[in-house]
């Protein structure tokens, strides 16, 4: 029988010194991309994204995941469609095979949970203290050494919030990354709107037509929604 819900949640922010709080944030997929970097340590954990919220993102966390498997010869097929819905039973599923796989595999001594997470994001303070047993022995991990001199945590508070800052920015630029994608997208589709207008004229004439349908779902807005004025620029937008 596997372990509860509340065991594998204090076990996983034991070791990775977070505050998830649900088996659901697991969908994400940042979580379980550390959990197997405490036993590979190579990760790229300055790629993985904590504090995200879109399913675009979960995707590329997962993907860092599969790599990762591939890398080291892990022979487990990850759901990721069903996970990334972050719903509780998929992720609890995928979660106890997680905690099985790391109980035969960590190397032991001491995983620096915060430092490894370097600019990804993530929240940098540790809600409790790590527990005596994180550092029992386990049985060695495959293609890696079987024991590892993992480096305390001495980071200040300075360099914690540089690090966050740093974290936020990366994220702040994905976003805008993803805004540009589906913008763009938009208007290659508006733009062959106006050439087939161009082209033939009474096609913007039928009201019921296929164009008009696009053009509604194209130009509509949202209760409350203002068109920005001309000139306004980036200056005027907040950041968080």
């Amino acid at each position: 029988m596997g372990e509860s819900r509340q065991e594998l949640l204090a076990w996983l922010n034991n070791l990775l010194q977070l505050n998830i709080t649900k088996v659901e944030q697991c969908g994400t997929g940042a979580a379980i991309c550390q959990v197997f970097d405490s036993i590979y340590l190579d990760v790229p954990m300055s790629r993985v994204k904590f504090n995200v919220n879109t399913e675009y993102a979960y995707l590329q966390n997962f993907k860092i995941l599969q790599n990762t498997f591939t890398k080291h010869q892990i022979d487990r097929p990850v759901a990721v469609e069903q996970l990334v819905k972050c719903k509780m039973q998929d992720n609890l599923e995928f979660l106890q095979w997680t905690k099985r796989y790391w109980d035969q595999y960590y190397p032991g001594g001491d995983y620096d949970a915060i430092g490894r997470r370097k600019a990804s994001g993530a929240p940098v303070a540790a809600p409790t203290q790590r527990s005596s047993g994180g550092g029992a022995r386990r049985g060695p991990a495959p293609s890696a050494p079987t024991a590892r001199t993992r480096t305390p945590n001495m980071g200040g508070g300075s360099a914690a919030l540089q690090q966050e800052n740093a974290g936020l920015k990366e994220t702040v630029m994905g976003l805008e990354r993803e805004r540009d994608f589906y913008f763009n997208k938009l208007r290659d589709i508006e733009l062959l709107i106006q050439q087939a207008v161009e082209a033939d004229p009474e096609i913007d004439k039928e009201e019921d037509s296929l164009l008009k349908h696009i053009q509604a779902i194209l130009y509509s807005t949202e209760e409350g929604f203002e068109i920005p004025a001309e000139g306004d620029g980036p200056e005027d937008l907040e950041t968080f």
